[in-house]
């Protein structure tokens, strides 16, 4: 009984000082002034020799939906206290480990995005950034059959990559 009571008052305890907290505290790891209420994602275009016709929608929309998931900000169309731009950088596809018969065993697509990160809340968390993320593949599978699902995964790993920059502090 008398361990039970320990338990509710260091629970009581810590729930007392999350609440103290000024600062953005979250369980993402997002740590975000208590002032940020707002945040724009604009469009990223494809500017990479290569274009995947729906990469831009896909990256973009991603990172939209990261922040409206993961954090209690609202999507504005202009000026948001945290603004998100940039481009798309690089879409390519190249053999990786190759066999004794000199064949590529696997295929590696490849993904960069330039990110212009503006903080207007507090400005010296700004940032401009390249980020570039991969995923393998079977030589001997299609890129058509694959790329949907690779594409998604490597955009979910570069918006990661970018919430924790912007917001995480990581």
């Amino acid at each position: 009984m008398k361990t039970k009571r320990i338990h509710i008052i260091l629970l009581i305890a810590f729930c007392i000082a999350l609440s103290a907290c000024k600062g953005g505290y979250s369980f993402t790891g997002a740590d975000i002034s208590a002032d940020t209420k707002t945040f724009t994602v604009e469009f990223f275009p494809n500017h990479a020799s290569l274009v995947q016709p729906t990469l831009s929608n896909v990256f973009t929309e991603t990172l939209k939906d990261k922040f409206l998931s993961q954090t209690s900000l609202n999507l504005v169309n202009d000026n948001g206290d945290l603004y998100f731009e940039g481009e798309i950088t690089s879409y390519n596809v190249t053999a990786q480990a190759y066999q004794g018969n000199e064949t590529s065993a696997l295929t590696r697509l490849t993904i960069g995005v330039k990110v212009r990160f503006t903080n207007n809340v507090e400005p010296s968390k700004s940032f401009e950034s390249s980020f570039s993320r991969y995923a393998d593949f079977e030589s001997s599978q299609n890129l058509s059959a694959v790329e949907g699902e690779l594409m998604q995964q490597i955009c979910d790993e570069l918006v990661d990559d970018i919430f924790n920059k912007s917001v995480a502090n990581w």
